[in-house]
């Protein structure tokens, strides 16, 4: 080996070096959050497999529906959790099929419950805590978008949206998280899920520049607050009451098609919508004349006033994982007319159809 060609792997390695070390963060440990009591724990873990499991997976692993992300992964449930973990649970993300589990919004669960989820889902992680700043991070914008474009499109989506990962670009998600929780996602990955880890991949300084770039796509954005819906009554359950069955031709023996269900509904026939997703969701924007039915609520009290010879049709946003799962609890119960609208509310959304909402402060309909 001569000198030129010594000299050349020599500082080749050094700026490997550097990138590495540029790459490497070192955070502070805090303290863990209070310790539950065992009751505390007890009914935490029954509301986790009451309310999450259907979605994030009965051990938390992720991805059982609609892509809902793992609650067990490392770099998440280091990342100073618990509003990170607190604040979708509670309030949801609107544009997806995350719905809002506080009571506030129509959800099941009180404040108090939705915290200490929020601990014992952080205590069965098992992690420390890492302390991460509240600083913004600061980075070039139009250059993090190009390494968006190319790095993160094909799961995110060209605009946040979410492809077969969760939505970037979901405004309550920008507004909860910081610029470090995002930034070590992006380093870290997500563990035990499809998302890599970008630290040996990007440099340091296109990391920023993606997170500054996610980051401006919450600028100047305002939330329009709902006002709550009354629920309806029993005797509103059926609707088009004196109207004609409608005859549905479904497939696989359970599912009816948006175009279908829409012809129905134009035509005045007579059913019961099922909205199965959490409360929430429903105030602020369901198929006209559903009613809430969440897939977790119990049958005893809900299928009150719905009766069994008339045609019942169940939706959700998964598209169809909690309509189908309380459909087969009401057909176990000889609720034989049953079907599940196939491409949900967010397919019938997309292909055109109307759907109603709680009245939004500032915002006409």
């Amino acid at each position: 080996m001569n000198k030129i060609t010594h000299s050349i792997i020599v500082n080749s390695l050094l700026c490997l070096s550097f990138i590495v070390q540029a790459n490497q963060t070192n955070h502070e440990t805090i303290p863990p959050p209070r310790k539950l009591t065992a009751e505390q724990a007890k009914v935490a873990s029954e509301n986790y497999q009451k309310y999450c499991a259907l979605c994030h997976g009965k051990d938390r692993e992720g991805h059982a529906n609609d892509h809902a992300p793992s609650l067990r992964s490392k770099s998440l449930m280091e990342s100073g959790v618990a509003h990170q973990i607190l604040r979708p649970m509670s309030y949801g993300r609107k544009g997806t099929a995350m719905g809002g589990y506080l009571d506030e919004v129509g959800g099941p669960m009180t404040l108090a419950e939705t915290w200490d989820l929020t601990y014992w889902l952080y205590e069965q992680a098992g992690y420390e805590r890492l302390k991460f700043s509240t600083n913004p991070i600061h980075g070039d914008i139009k250059r993090g978008q190009q390494v968006y474009q190319e790095n993160c499109t094909s799961c995110h989506g060209e605009n946040g949206e979410g492809v077969t990962a969760p939505a970037l670009g979901n405004q309550s998600a920008l507004a909860h998280n910081t610029d470090e929780f995002i930034r070590h996602a992006i380093r870290e990955g997500r563990q035990q899920t499809p998302m890599p880890s970008f630290k040996e991949k990007l440099s340091s300084e296109d990391i920023d520049n993606i997170t500054a770039f996610l980051r401006s796509k919450a600028s100047g954005w305002q939330e329009p607050k709902t006002i709550l819906k009354e629920l309806p009554k029993p005797e509103q359950y059926v609707i088009n009451k004196q109207g004609k069955d409608p005859d549905f031709s479904l497939t696989e023996g359970l599912y009816v098609s948006a175009d279908d269900l829409f012809a129905a509904l134009n035509s005045k026939k007579k059913m019961v919508l099922l909205d199965t997703r959490v409360t929430s969701v429903w105030q602020n924007a369901h198929i006209e004349g559903s009613i809430p039915f969440p897939y977790y609520a119990d049958l005893d009290e809900t299928v009150a006033g719905i009766p069994k010879d008339v045609q019942i049709v169940a939706y959700c946003s998964c598209p169809r994982a909690a309509a189908d799962y309380t459909i087969n609890k009401l057909r176990a119960r000889g609720y034989t007319r049953t079907a599940v609208l196939w491409e949900g509310i967010f397919g019938w959304m997309h292909l055109g159809y109307p759907v109603t909402r709680g009245d939004i402060e500032g915002v006409n309909d």
